[in-house]
């Protein structure tokens, strides 16, 4: 797959990108936003990516249509965190979810640290960025996957509190009921918000795109804020029957072999095209930028994220790495591949941008117009992760991840572990595989990076687990 991802994409990474990428004037109007985001999508499972089995042919016309960064990271490594990083464009130890609850999971006994106390839900008191873009006039909606809190429980911080006007799905949970209809907890009974009623085996990716297309259609006479966060590709893996037959037949590729999670691919791309041409025949296709991403790397039971190591949950690049395009018709140049690093915390202030808001000086993310124009390809990106995560049954290992902290400036990114206070460092340009740790090799790169994340840690008050487990069994 390695060498599939060169050829499509590799003669292309190290062009240099400034305004010739996006068009002057780029912010002259009040675009709408199109935020379409898949749930556990890896890095290289799109064709444009270089899947040789799962099929995406919408999603690889956006790409030609418009952006594509091979520098996009999640700001965590799993769902939750990283979502509360992008609606509120502040790293985990600003607003506290670090993980998807509890922070202590795993065998206690292998635990050696007491980990932080994660937050589950985004509080009130930050103002989102659906927030920010109300201020500005926009109409926000959101569809599909919320996981940061609940408007129907009492505790008032689901969509509908954080500055959505429209909810359709979202709520605490973290993956759906059903993937057909009906959507409901068969112990429980309880149906997704706004999804109570439905056709006889309708699929989920179906009915959200049908609710987003009806969104655009009732919001065209003032700039909108859509945000459709899908669940696919996230487990339990479901896929219509007609879909999942198509890849039982189709001959495997070297690494993507699942037939169901192609399916669930496939049912996503059909969405992304659903969406673009329902923009273009509302006639809004000038006025809109449309971007694709997803919350986290793919996870590793049922998709393979080569060349990167390892996935969802991982403190590697298998675990942060994810698909981005951005399309936006007369101000970004159709074809163009961009390697400047990005991050989830990044969208809160390139939209609040875009729509003409006052920007905030609390915001650790950056304008991507602004990152692309500088071409900063050097900034430094962070991760703070104080708690556990176990391993997939059958992988081996106890641990996704232990706590760590880590860095990524300019080819290199070193992990800090605080269980035995290690370090690992790697030099992402020449050993994308992260499989040759240099930290005792390249100490003077070692330190520098160390000193860079310790500074940070100070200065945005990350909690740091150093308390002992008393229950923790030492192997030795």
């Amino acid at each position: 797959m390695k060498d599939v991802i060169r050829q499509s994409i590799g003669p292309l990474m190290a062009i240099s990108l400034g305004m010739n990428s996006v068009a002057m004037g780029a912010k002259e109007i009040q675009p709408n936003i199109v935020f379409i985001m898949a749930d556990d999508l890896g890095w290289t499972d799109l064709g444009v990516m270089g899947s040789d089995y799962y099929e995406t042919p919408n999603i690889d016309r956006l790409a030609s249509q418009g952006m594509l960064f091979t520098n996009a990271y999640a700001a965590a490594a799993n769902s939750a965190p990283s979502r509360a990083c992008f609606m509120t464009g502040k790293y985990t130890p600003r607003h506290g979810v670090f993980t998807v609850s509890p922070s202590a999971r795993g065998d206690k006994t292998k635990r050696k640290l007491i980990p932080i106390k994660n937050t589950d839900d985004v509080r009130t008191d930050f103002v989102t960025m659906a927030e920010a873009l109300q201020k500005c006039g926009y109409q926000c909606g959101h569809i599909g996957k919320w996981h940061l809190g609940d408007d129907r429980d009492g505790s008032g911080t689901g969509p509908l509190s954080q500055g959505f006007v429209f909810n359709i799905a979202g709520e605490r949970a973290g993956s759906p009921y059903s993937y057909f209809y009906p959507y409901c907890n068969t112990k429980k009974q309880k149906c997704h918000l706004g999804l109570d009623e439905g056709r006889p085996g309708e699929y989920l990716t179906d009915r959200l795109t049908d609710e987003a297309i009806d969104f655009m259609g009732k919001h065209t006479g003032k700039p909108f804020f859509l945000h459709l966060a899908h669940h696919a590709v996230h487990v339990p893996l479901k896929a219509p029957r007609y879909l999942v037959e198509k890849y039982e037949k189709k001959v495997k590729g070297k690494y993507h072999t699942n037939p169901v999670y192609a399916a669930m691919i496939e049912s996503l791309d059909q969405s992304v095209g659903r969406v673009c041409r329902a923009i273009d025949s509302l006639g809004i296709a000038d006025k809109t930028i449309i971007i694709f991403y997803s919350d986290n790397g793919g996870s590793e039971p049922v998709t393979d994220n080569y060349p990167l190591r390892e996935g969802k949950g991982s403190p590697y690049e298998g675990g942060t790495r994810v698909p981005l395009i951005m399309k936006w018709p007369g101000k970004i140049r159709a074809g163009v591949t961009c390697d400047v690093p990005i991050s989830g915390i990044d969208f809160y202030p390139t939209f609040v941008d875009l729509a003409h808001g006052k920007q905030t000086d609390d915001l650790d993310g950056k304008d991507i117009f602004s990152l692309i124009e500088d071409n900063a390809y050097t900034r430094d990106l962070y991760w703070h992760f104080p708690a556990y995560l176990q391993s997939y049954a059958k992988s081996g290992k106890d641990w996704r991840a232990t706590p760590y902290s880590s860095i990524r400036s300019g080819d290199w990114k070193l992990i800090y572990y605080y269980e035995d206070k290690s370090v690992e460092l790697f030099n992402l340009k020449e050993d994308l595989e992260e499989q040759y740790d240099l930290s005792q090799k390249r100490v003077d790169k070692k330190d520098e990076l160390y000193s860079k994340l310790m500074n940070w840690l100070k200065e945005t008050k990350a909690p740091i687990p150093t308390e002992l487990n008393s229950e923790y069994v030492s192997e030795k």
